[in-house]
């Protein structure tokens, strides 16, 4: 008997359709969406002028309830064409999309439509129910979440192969976790738990084992079989295995990006055989695919196959695009109000749901990380106390040696948050990640993380000036104004590099960035280069140092029981350091520490977000 070529086996996911079907009920499933592209196309232009054609003009149209795989060799536009889909392209480009019939909305189609990326990017100290919980919330409305959360999260363990590590960490270079593969079927679930009617995925199997790989995509088939959900995958080479969980393949060449087949997984083989190119004996046919397509190697057919695609396939594909323009389904908008209680608008959640869903996990991952303790308490708490030894005894000291010690502990607490910084750009980047999903503004989430860091950091701060103020000795009667000042410091400083932390590419470029305005503020002290000796230039910026004003406030208190009047008179005549400046000078630094709060929200919105 002669041996069978592979074929596409359609039923090979139902036993866990039937064990998803048993445990959880449809009252899970939501609305359905197909999905229409008329004329997609995507060009870059090159330095030298001239349009260089990624993706050609392509059309088609996708039922829910499936899983369609986007596949075609390196170079095919196959995730250009997945971004576009998805509204993610940044880029401009040509074409039209619908959903049931209806032209995109750019406000609410997020609202229905989830994107997987690449990266999986969360906190190292997240657990694993927390991480898929945290989607849920932020993506169900107030009168469906109770019990039903906890039904959809539990759903979602279970179809993605994580119920036994639901509470292990997902880990990251300092923090042992859960393995590539169980991470990246976390991202998957996070994205499904966010409800969307429409999932993208772009390439969610790479980089993983062939068993994580088949595990990732099955839980695919059973989410869009029992949910109706439509989801879109790019998949390089699938093994048979993987290949024959889905429904659908959309299959492009390169050179430019070219649709050469648009149909039933399962009907692509007998496609290739009508076309003249059958599938040989013992060979996956996913591969042997990709080798017909590919531009420049001996087996390539691209060009026999866009012709026969133009003559044999496009033609059936524009009637069903047609009848998709004709045929129209629920908006967007009658799709979020066949929800349960749903809200209109960007988010579904409002801003207070946020708030607490982000404050609560901030809260989580912090008691959890011992450095997110120990750098903003410990640390400063060391350094105060170093400080106040090497200054042991200073209040019985002339007044030049107690200014001394009064520059060193304000220039300690501008250099302590340079540290930080990194630590914020870390977070940036899931934040900028999750925003673009629609799941929270960012205004709630620079708000949880102040409510959490920074009295952190003050207690630490606070810390640092106590200790290092009751060891050197310094009088009772200035810790008033050296602490109010000091504390006011901290804020400004913290306020500047959350700033810069918001604007920098990297860690390492904020700390250049940064550098720049401490050193102003720092020198424009009023001390080391007084006021009334200052070229005009520099003038200009003592009305705006906070350290001009802290220091002012500061010497002219220890001059005011100097015993020694002629060290008095000398410094106050030096520095032309009064007491008039000192509600100025409160009200300044408070409007500066306002004014970059403001600029790192402005910053965190429009700067560094998801290109493509």
């Amino acid at each position: 008997m002669a041996p069978q070529q592979p074929a596409f086996d359609s039923g090979s996911s139902s036993k866990s359709e039937d064990n998803f079907s048993a445990a959880h009920p449809a009252s899970l499933e939501l609305p359905s969406a197909s999905l229409t592209f008329k004329d997609l196309s995507f060009s870059v232009q090159l330095p030298t002028g001239e349009q260089k054609p990624i993706l050609e003009p392509c059309s088609g149209h996708l039922k829910p309830g499936q899983l369609v795989a986007l596949m075609g060799p390196s170079g095919c536009g196959k995730s250009t064409l997945l971004d576009m889909l998805a509204m993610k392209k940044t880029a401009k480009y040509s074409g039209e999309v619908l959903v049931n019939g209806h032209v995109r909305d750019p406000r609410t189609f997020q609202r229905v439509a989830t994107y997987v990326g690449q990266e999986d990017v969360m906190p190292q100290h997240w657990k694993v129910r927390e991480a898929i919980k945290f989607n849920a919330i932020l993506k169900t409305p107030a009168a469906k979440r109770k019990g039903w959360t906890g039904a959809a999260v539990d759903l979602l363990l279970e179809a993605f192969g994580l119920s036994g590590i639901k509470e292990t960490y997902i880990g990251g270079p300092l923090v042992r976790g859960i393995s590539g593969g169980q991470r990246r079927r976390v991202t998957l679930a996070r994205g499904i738990a966010a409800q969307g009617s429409l999932v993208f995925c772009d390439e969610p199997t790479s980089g993983l084992s062939a068993t994580d790989a088949e595990l990732c995509i099955k839980a695919l088939n059973v989410i869009a079989k029992r949910l109706s959900v439509l989801v879109l995958v790019v998949i390089h080479q699938p093994r048979l295995e993987v290949a024959q969980l889905f429904d659908s393949l959309l299959l492009l060449t390169s050179g430019p990006g070219r649709l050469v087949y648009q149909g039933p997984m399962d009907g692509a083989v007998a496609y290739m055989e009508k076309c003249g190119r059958p599938v040989p004996q013992y060979v996956n046919p996913t591969d042997y695919f990709l080798d017909l397509v590919t531009p420049g190697i001996p087996t390539d057919a691209s060009a026999m196959f866009v012709q026969a695609y133009q003559q044999r396939l496009e033609p059936q594909v524009s009637k069903r695009v047609a009848h998709a323009y004709e045929e129209k389904g629920l908006t967007v908008q009658e799709m979020l109000l066949a929800r349960s209680g749903a809200r209109l608008g960007k988010y579904a959640v409002p801003f207070f749901t946020q708030l607490g869903t982000l404050l609560q996990r901030k809260l989580a991952i912090t008691m959890r990380n011992p450095l997110a303790i120990i750098l903003p308490l410990l640390i400063p708490a060391a350094l105060g106390a170093a400080v106040g030894f090497m200054f042991r005894g200073v209040g019985d000291e002339g007044l030049m040696e107690q200014i001394s010690f009064v520059f060193v502990l304000v220039t300690l607490l501008g250099l302590g948050g340079l540290g930080l910084m990194p630590i914020l750009i870390e977070a940036r980047h899931y934040m900028k990640l999750e925003t673009s999903e629609t799941l929270y503004t960012e205004a709630a989430s620079v708000l949880s993380s102040f409510l959490v860091d920074v009295p952190l950091a003050f207690m630490g701060a606070a810390f640092e000036v106590l200790v290092c103020f009751v060891i050197s000795g310094m009088d009772v009667e200035h810790l008033v104004t050296i602490f109010t000042w000091s504390m006011l410091l901290f804020f400004f400083y913290d306020s500047l590099f959350g700033l810069v932390a918001a604007c920098a590419q990297d860690g390492q470029q904020a700390m250049s960035v940064a550098t720049a305005p401490l050193a102003v503020c720092l020198l424009c002290n009023g001390f080391f280069i007084p006021a009334p000796k200052a070229p005009d230039f520099v003038k200009m910026i003592f009305p705006i140092s906070p350290n001009y004003y802290a220091m002012q406030a500061i010497v002219y208190d220890l001059c005011q029981s100097a015993e020694n009047p002629f060290f008095k008179d000398f410094f106050l005549t030096y520095t032309g350091f009064t007491d008039e400046h000192g509600l100025q000078g409160v009200v300044v630094v408070v409007a500066e520490i306002i004014l970059l709060r403001g600029l790192q929200l402005v910053a965190l919105k429009f700067l560094h977000n998801v290109q493509k």
